[in-house]
């Protein structure tokens, strides 16, 4: 492989091979965005030699991490996220913010590939010096959300970025995987496009902080005006949130730049309400316990699945269940009891 690699390169390759946990903290903390990248494709590699490097490098960051606020952003495709987050980001770092954006790509179920295009889609956010943007195919995890997504969010605070933009595809269950590794939640509307009541049946709004009715000019901003009374009515059908803040509905143009300080302003007054009321540290603890839980969950089924002979057994109850001679009960407590005598064995 090397021998198709440029000479003018072949040293600066060996370099980031031979790239230890230690290296990479140092160069972090530094805010250097090569080794913070290299960190994350560690991350986002399911190799067991990565994964040692990756399991010191955030022990590690845990010390320099969360100091940052850190926001989900959710709504169908063609909502604009992208022009959002782009506009939005350039007014952060105008106020002497350093931006982070991960975001999610829908990952094709049929090829597994993605797209990738997230840096195509903010062409200026990502000359920025203070901006960050890092697109990650969302694989096969819950709601289309990167697995490793919570680990970069340590990372890219390690390296210095005080504000996470958690970008998500916007279909499925995204919402609430984001919602779980996030302190505020952004929900991208659009005005008469039929789904005010679809919204509050999937019952996504309980979930928001925030609904940002986005596109709200021109010709648009009767029926955006509308719709922010649609959304402020169906908030009243929840109750009081834990956090104590009351969410708010905006009428914003991302293309026009307009509404788009306030939204900031808003973030800063539900930080501040809820760092007082001790919500905000009471969520994020929340928040590590379920991802304690999740992660145990997945080593659990790995660990089940992965089991040589149970991989026979399995086969043997499918066709068993195939020709109804076992319900599919009966076979999974066969099964479950066969795992745990496995493991009494060793």
């Amino acid at each position: 492989m090397n021998n198709h690699i440029n000479p003018k390169y072949k040293a600066r390759f060996k370099k980031r091979k031979s790239l230890s946990a230690k290296n990479l903290l140092e160069q972090l903390i530094k805010g250097n965005k090569v080794a913070l990248s290299q960190a994350i494709t560690l991350i986002e590699s399911n190799q067991e030699k990565h994964q040692q490097i990756v399991d010191k490098l955030i022990t590690s960051c845990l010390q320099h991490s969360g100091q940052s606020i850190r926001i989900g952003i959710t709504g169908v495709p063609g909502v604009g996220k992208s022009t959002f987050i782009e506009v939005f980001g350039k007014h952060l770092i105008r106020n002497k913010k350093k931006v982070a954006v991960l975001a999610v790509d829908p990952t094709s179920s049929i090829s597994r590939g993605s797209i990738l295009g997230d840096k195509t889609r903010m062409p200026d956010l990502v000359k920025e010096k203070n901006a960050y943007i890092r697109p990650t195919a969302s694989g096969s995890s819950l709601g289309g959300v990167a697995r490793k997504t919570r680990e970069s969010i340590i990372l890219c605070e390690a390296a210095g970025y005080d504000v996470i933009l958690v970008e998500t595809v916007g279909v499925g269950q995204s919402e609430t995987a984001v919602h779980s590794i996030t302190d505020f939640f952004l929900l991208l509307k659009l005005a008469g496009a039929g789904d005010e009541l679809q919204g509050i049946k999937r019952g996504i709004i309980e979930m928001a902080d925030a609904i940002l009715i986005n596109k709200s000019d021109g010709e648009n901003q009767k029926a955006a005006k509308k719709a922010q009374m649609e959304f402020k009515r169906a908030l009243h059908l929840y109750p009081e949130k834990k956090s104590q803040w009351t969410p708010k509905v905006k009428c914003i143009s991302a293309l026009k730049n307009k509404g788009i300080p306030k939204v900031w302003d808003m973030i800063e007054s539900y930080k501040k309400t809820t760092v007082q009321n001790k919500f905000f540290d009471q969520n994020r603890f929340k928040q590590q316990k379920f991802w304690l839980y999740d992660s145990l969950n997945q080593k659990l089924k790995q660990s089940f699945y992965e089991n040589p002979k149970l991989k026979s057994k399995l086969k043997d109850y499918l066709t068993q269940i195939e020709k109804q001679e076992i319900s599919s009960f009966k076979a999974a407590d066969q099964l479950y009891q066969y795992y745990i005598d496995s493991i009494k064995e060793k």
